[in-house]
């Protein structure tokens, strides 16, 4: 039998060696009574794989689609209860402009002038987006689509990493909470209106453009079912975990054939930048606390610059109030998205300039 060469494999190999490789860190972190096993496990093996110079992928359409389990969450927790309290959250909702002012006012000057990135991959890198629009956006700019890449992969990565740490450890969160009922203990008609609500909200947000379609759209449909009383539980234990699994094994998989020379301008240069927006996201929630518009606890989930996907996971692990937590993360991400490439013309960036 011939020996298997790793970089022949074709995109169906490579997306098979991924999920083996995910499934054993997440078999081994379970084993180890490790935390967040479903989460750190595959994230941990892809990660250390993609460093190995292993040749990663994705899992495409199936990897999206776990998203759409948190859209489902988050949408299955807005009961008019929720609804009446969202004018509290206004105070504190009006702070998310100034927090991302503040974070280009930084880190553009830190991209420009610390790492020498030019103009449009330091305005890109220091957005504080999604990655695959800050690198769509990029890339229309002119900007370095492989740097924005890794710096929004380091940014995610560190913030999911440090944050349980914080969370535990400064906030006293425990990281055990129930992130939902068995399924067993479902409705089965519930079930299938939480599928439904994922693939229709999934696919017709993606054919109307909407941004992050895989969260916000099933996210939309389940959030009325809610309201109209159809909807009375979360997606099962079992789905969040699933979630989980593909979430943490995309982290990993950003630094698939990621090279020394980009460890050392980009990753770095990422992870100096997360210190910045670790000051800043501190700052952010220490006044929301100090104002009493919100606890602690989700004053800080609700500023961590983190992916909107990763930050509900780790919402829902620590028991928060996902309502408030995702509004801001919604209001960020919007904001981003609408204004960055328009501030961007506005300011004449391309590779052109100096």
């Amino acid at each position: 039998m011939p020996p298997i060469r790793l970089f022949s494999l074709n995109n169906f190999q490579r997306s098979a060696m991924t999920l083996a490789l995910s499934g054993a860190g997440a078999a081994l972190f379970y084993a180890l009574h490790l935390p967040l096993p479903f989460l750190f496990g595959p994230m941990s093996a892809c990660l250390l794989a993609a460093l190995a110079g292993l040749p990663l992928r994705g899992s495409g359409q199936i990897g999206i689609g776990a998203r759409t389990i948190l859209g489902v969450a988050v949408g299955a927790t807005m009961t008019p209860a929720l609804l009446g309290l969202l004018p509290t959250m206004l105070a504190s909702v009006a702070l998310i402009p100034v927090y991302i002012a503040l974070i280009g006012l930084i880190g553009v000057p830190y991209f420009r002038r610390v790492a020498g990135y030019d103009a449009p991959t330091a305005w890109y890198a220091a957005m504080p987006g999604g990655l695959q629009d800050m690198v769509v956006f990029g890339a229309e700019a002119g900007a370095n689509i492989r740097t924005l890449s890794l710096i929004h992969a380091t940014r995610v990565l560190l913030i999911v990493t440090v944050a349980p740490l914080l969370l535990t450890q400064a906030f006293g969160a425990s990281l055990s909470h129930p992130v939902g009922e068995p399924a067993a203990d479902l409705p089965v008609s519930e079930m299938a209106l939480m599928i439904v609500a994922a693939l229709v909200g999934w696919k017709g947000g993606e054919r109307i453009g909407l941004f992050g379609a895989s969260i916000l759209g099933p996210l939309a449909v389940t959030a009325a079912l809610s309201l109209a009383g159809f909807l009375h539980h979360r997606p099962p234990a079992e789905a969040i975990y699933v979630a989980q699994f593909f979430i943490g094994a995309a982290i990993g998989v950003g630094y698939t054939g990621v090279t020394l020379h980009e460890i050392r301008r980009d990753v770095l240069a990422g992870m100096g930048f997360v210190v910045i927006l670790a000051l800043l996201a501190t700052l952010m929630a220490e006044i929301v606390y100090q104002l009493g518009l919100a606890p602690a606890l989700e004053a800080f989930l609700a500023f961590a610059p983190g992916g909107q996907a990763e930050m509900t996971v780790l919402a829902i692990i620590v028991g928060a109030d996902l309502g408030y937590i995702v509004v801001h993360h919604i209001l960020r991400i919007l904001l981003v998205i609408t204004g960055a490439p328009i501030a961007a013309r506005l300011m004449r960036m391309n590779r052109k300039e100096p």
